[in-house]
């Protein structure tokens, strides 16, 4: 018994070779790190393995020979195989992989500077072992910690505090300066919950484009790859990512800089979501200036024009400020005409409140709080028609909808969320009950729904 015992017990062991030069050896250590610190055994035998990898080389043609017969040392010895390495890169005739040519019959081939890749094919292999200090705590997604959100979606922060003085705001004298994240840090947190399950990771901070303006932008690594500190750097990993595991990513907090632009193609080419939560608070560039607020802010109708231009798709949503100290009849009435020109497809308003501790209570002009609920209501009529108008245009349309609840199955119907509809701050996709009996829905995954009407600032849509 206590021999069964051991063996059920033991660490799933993988076999290693690594052949050719130094930066293969090097790639080789990358990987053998990466498996020892998710509990993998490691030996250079084939016998007794649960699987091999062959690190290879293709340099010259003594190196492809001595490669090929490795695998197929190892595909005889063991015949669970995963072939990485230079070799893995190279084409055989009429252009296909040389590798699955020659030994069809191995697990998978990566090329090198592999070692997400090749975990991956580790991971689809050969379960990854149990770990009692992460795997047995409630809601957690191992390196990801617990999440007290759904299991099917998650936020990630991507840096904390702030550089920005704006007048209304006191979070810079409680969360300090912006410091950002380390982006290797935050991309393997990214990967921990994609891999737990999550279908949709909500990028946040206080401000998005910010990112790596800390460190000026130095270079992180990543997997043994340097990338940028950078917004746009960041954004492409992660829509990569995502992309392996069919999963959304959405950005949140997103100041209008100009450097936001080179986002934009990567969500019209389906990389991340075509959504931006933009805080813009208003419209008049006197308005801005009491606010302190950055990015020429008065630019933010040709910027939102030029973003739908590069993706007819994006959806944008934004929150304003009314009845701000000094704030005239013209300057809200600019707001309004803003509102109704840039079409913001989803809008939240505040009316002014005197935060303890921010510079604009001491601004000349302060309105009566009737006025400033007064205008308040005023925008929230005329953000509601804006949004109201852009959801008709929705009907007829089929839509990806992530699923958030379905009781019985959904065979009553269910709710679920757009591309453009976060959660809890948007509206949401109220899902009829399926036409065809054989259709379920579920919890966490995304179904193709036929939109067939509007509620107020819902769709109600037909699954199929």
């Amino acid at each position: 018994m206590s021999e069964v015992i051991t063996k059920t017990n033991a660490a799933p062991k993988v076999g290693f070779v690594s052949l050719g030069c130094a930066k293969a050896l090097t790639d080789s250590e990358l990987i053998l790190t990466q498996l020892s610190a998710e509990g993998y055994q490691t030996s250079n035998t084939f016998e007794g393995a649960d699987l091999v990898i062959v690190n290879t080389c293709g340099f010259i043609d003594d190196a492809v020979k001595e490669s090929l017969d490795t695998i197929g040392e190892a595909l005889a010895a063991n015949g669970k195989v995963i072939v990485t390495g230079c070799l893995g890169a190279k084409a055989g005739d009429g252009g296909g992989n040389l590798v699955r040519q020659m030994h069809p019959s191995v697990l998978a081939v990566t090329g090198p500077q592999a070692t997400q890749e090749v975990m991956d094919a580790v991971h689809a292999n050969l379960p990854k072992p149990h770990d009692p200090f992460i795997d047995l705590v409630p809601n957690a997604f191992g390196v990801a910690g617990i999440k007290l959100t759904p299991r099917h979606y998650a936020y990630i922060k991507i840096s904390e505090g702030c550089n920005h003085r704006c007048t209304f705001c006191i979070i810079p004298s409680m969360r300090g300066d912006l410091v950002s994240r380390p982006i290797g840090d935050v991309l393997k947190e990214a990967r921990a919950l994609f891999e737990g399950g999550v279908k949709e990771l909500l990028v946040i901070s206080q401000d998005t484009s910010a990112y790596g303006v800390d460190v000026k932008y130095v270079t992180g690594f990543w997997d043994g790859r340097p990338i940028k500190t950078r917004m746009l750097e960041l954004v492409q990993a992660l829509g990569d990512m995502a992309e392996g595991y069919g999963a959304w990513v959405r950005l949140h907090y997103v100041y209008p800089y100009p450097s936001v632009d080179d986002v934009i193609p990567l969500m019209a080419t389906g990389k991340v979501l075509p959504y931006l939560d933009v805080p813009m608070q208003h419209s008049h560039p006197d308005v801005l200036r009491r606010m302190k607020r950055p990015a020429s802010g008065e630019r933010n109708l040709e910027r939102i024009q030029r973003w739908r231009e590069i993706c007819p798709e994006i959806v944008v949503r934004s929150t304003f400020i009314a009845g701000f100290p000094g704030e005239t009849e013209e300057e809200f009435s600019n707001l309004l005409d803003f509102m109704r020109e840039a079409r913001i497809d989803r809008a939240g308003c505040f009316a002014y409140s005197a935060v303890p501790g921010a510079l604009a209570n001491d601004l000349p002009g302060m309105l009566p709080i009737e006025l400033r609920e007064e205008r308040r209501a005023r925008f929230m009529a005329v953000a509601e028609a804006v949004s109201a108008a852009k959801l008709q245009q929705r009907i007829g349309a089929t839509m990806q909808v992530l699923v958030d609840s379905a009781p019985a199955l959904g065979k009553k119907g269910g709710i679920g969320r757009s591309y453009a509809d976060a959660p809890e701050i948007d509206g949401v996709v109220k899902l009829l009950p399926p036409e065809k009996i054989s259709k379920t829905l579920k919890v966490g995954e995304f179904t193709k729904a036929r939109i067939v009407g509007t509620q107020g600032h819902d769709l109600v849509a037909q699954p199929f």
